[in-house]
């Protein structure tokens, strides 16, 4: 996978997630994964198209799921991750990949998105086909999300 396919991505992801629920992220070491969860965790998994394919997972905690869905709300307390906490998170996604889309595009790389889905698991295992998938840790001070990205030119 090429870093200048990672990097738009986390740019957007960082942007967008200091714009909307004033959190600072701190990439750590990138690492390769199987996205497989044994803890309980909350996932939102959106797919790209075009010219790269693959999908783009945002992977934490419940409880950090719950962090962010309540700054998405504006402070409103999420004492758990009920439709509205889970469309706020997805709609999270969709603006950092909509952001991401645009740098994209600013380099000549033509992309589109899909709906995200999400999943809300005890123990949870994702197979990306035959792509790599590579986790980027984005900590912040209440704890980490995992940006997993696996995508290929198409």
């Amino acid at each position: 996978m090429n870093a200048e396919h990672l990097n738009p991505i986390i740019a957007a992801s960082k942007f967008v997630i200091s714009q909307t629920c004033g959190i600072e992220l701190k990439p750590g070491k990138p690492y390769v994964t199987q996205s497989e969860y044994s803890d309980d965790v909350f996932v939102v998994l959106l797919g790209i198209t075009g010219q790269l394919h693959g999908q783009v997972i945002l992977a934490m905690s419940k409880e950090i799921a719950k962090i962010l869905a309540s700054k998405m709300m504006m402070g409103m307390p999420v004492p758990e991750l009920n439709d509205m906490a889970k469309s706020a998170l997805g709609e999270l996604m969709n603006m950092m990949m909509g952001n991401a889309m645009t740098i994209f595009a600013e380099k000549n790389i033509l992309l589109d998105i899909t709906p995200p889905t999400i999943f809300v698991s005890k123990d949870l295992s994702l197979n990306v086909g035959d792509s790599r998938m590579i986790a980027i840790p984005l900590e912040f001070d209440a704890g980490i999300l995992e940006l997993n990205i696996a995508i290929k030119e198409g």
